[in-house]
């Protein structure tokens, strides 16, 4: 996408998760420092994490706009299970106003879904079809006065937020699964060894 930065934000309170399934706020946040240290090009931002109450993402996008200003281009890059929810967000057509939306392959998801979805123009079922297969890379979705969407058909992460959790629960190795500092810094601060321990790391 030709991109000048990305910038990783950890949910603060989110509106479409329970509280007792996400590692505390501050944590999370060290987690992604740690994970894209290396790479020039990541940022990551506190700014959900400081906002206090329900965090939404047109609360953040507009935050974004106005820090960047008004001749920034802002792409919201997002996984295909977390996009089938989006008509459910608040105000979904003001964010499809102010971003290109990015969508990303997951597991267990077909582009295909993307056919009956709300808020979007009619779409070519074989071209979603050629995504889900990776005949096509890319298909370019035209939303009139608004930026609109792009999905691409990089290969999806098979790994889970709840597979590592399990896993370090039960004392199974995280090899390939993690960066390393990640990974060192969930077994130093005894992270995810029950459910009860994530309401007060």
């Amino acid at each position: 996408m030709q991109l000048s930065r990305v910038l990783f934000i950890p949910t603060g309170d989110p509106p479409h998760k329970r509280g007792d399934s996400l590692a505390p706020a501050n944590v999370r946040y060290e987690m992604v420092r740690l994970a894209i240290a290396d790479s020039p090009l990541f940022m990551v931002s506190d700014i959900e994490i400081q906002r206090k109450g329900k965090s939404y993402s047109i609360d953040t996008v507009r935050a974004l706009q106005h820090h960047y200003g008004p001749s920034a281009n802002l792409f919201f890059i997002i996984g295909l299970d977390a996009f089938l929810d989006f008509p459910t967000w608040r105000t979904p057509h003001e964010l499809l106003t102010i971003c290109h939306f990015v969508v990303v392959p997951r597991p267990e998801r077909s582009f295909q879904a993307l056919v009956e979805m709300p808020l979007l123009p009619s779409l070519n079922p074989l071209a979603l079809a050629r995504l889900d297969t990776g005949a096509q890379n890319r298909l370019d979705i035209a939303i009139p006065s608004c930026p609109g969407i792009t999905c691409l058909a990089i290969p999806p992460c098979s790994t889970s937020a709840s597979e590592i959790r399990q896993r370090v629960r039960s004392g199974l190795p995280l090899a390939n699964m993690l960066p390393p500092p990640v990974e060192s810094y969930i077994l130093r601060h005894s992270l995810y060894q029950e459910e009860s321990d994530l309401t007060h790391i």
